[in-house]
């Protein structure tokens, strides 16, 4: 098993106030990506927010970038200890009372806050978990738009994509799980925000919705009108994977795709809260099969 146990630094240097949302983005050697990123952030926002980084290594001069940036707070550690341990610093250098988690190869279309700052307002209350929709070259779920304006910096169609993002068609969908997402910091806090024992992070998206629905979460909602362009998993591409597929499974009783199926109803148009899940009786078989497979 790898060991995670590094030190993180923990630096606050912005002094900026009257942040809106705190956006936390885990980095990995992935300067030019992350430049794009924050540049998109900072062009494309409604309002102000508190940047917070966690640089992994930096090698690739993104800690000396960092530094250099006065708005921005951040966490460095030597190593790569992924996107849990990552997000869970970053979450001591919060400053709002909203936790957004953005992935640093993502470009944040016009008004992208707004639109999830007024769903925020129109929900009136802090039980909910919600997710911006994100526009790929090659969408990964019905809960995506696909669309290709790039897959790498040197190709990245900008122009286009500002003139068209708001167009493409997409409804309001249920089953909010990956970044971009935002949640209250009162309800990270209850459900111990993102779980370690899945560094460097497979499988913790939806380890974290798990959570949240223990919790009494049913608001799981994605915000069509929130857009932002994934050029589509630049590190997870790089990195050593654990096997979060099995310890879902092990640590749930249940496979990934229960949950985003019966629980979440992941990608089906947004018809309001989610109601208690109904699991098929083949279902139920296949997720006793994966449970007894894994202990023999």
């Amino acid at each position: 098993m790898t060991n995670y146990n590094h030190p993180i630094q923990i630096i606050k240097q912005s002094k900026t106030e009257g942040n809106k949302f705190s956006i936390l983005i885990p980095s990995w050697n992935n300067l030019n990506y992350l430049k794009l990123c924050i540049e998109s952030i900072r062009k494309n926002s409604t309002y102000k927010h508190q940047l917070i980084i966690h640089v992994n290594e930096g090698k690739d001069g993104t800690l000396d970038w960092v530094k250099s940036q006065s708005d921005i707070d951040y966490t460095f550690s030597e190593k790569n200890v992924g996107v849990c341990y990552a997000l869970n610093a970053g979450r001591q250098l919060l400053s709002t009372d909203y936790l957004l988690y953005m992935n640093d190869d993502m470009y944040a279309c016009p008004k992208w806050d707004e639109y999830l700052a007024d769903e925020i307002t129109a929900i009136g209350h802090d039980n909910f978990f919600i997710s911006a929709t994100s526009i790929e070259p090659k969408a990964q779920s019905n809960c995506m738009i696909e669309h290709n304006y790039g897959t790498e910096i040197a190709s990245f169609k900008e122009e286009e994509l500002l003139a068209e993002f708001a167009q493409l068609p997409m409804d309001d969908w249920q089953g909010a799980t990956w970044p971009p997402n935002i949640v209250h910091k009162n309800i990270w806090d209850k459900v111990g925000g993102y779980s370690n024992e899945f560094s460097p992070g497979m499988y913790s998206d939806p380890d974290f919705s798990m959570k949240l629905w223990l919790a009494g979460i049913r608001l799981f909602k994605g915000v069509n009108k929130s857009r932002v362009y994934h050029f589509g998993s630049k590190s997870v591409k790089r990195v050593a994977k654990n096997p979060g597929y099995h310890k879902f499974i092990d640590k749930w009783g249940m496979t990934n795709s229960t949950l985003s199926k019966y629980y979440l109803r992941r990608g089906e148009k947004f018809d309001g809260p989610l109601k208690e899940a109904r699991i098929p009786v083949f279902a139920r078989f296949k997720n006793w099969i994966k449970r007894f497979s894994q202990k023999n």
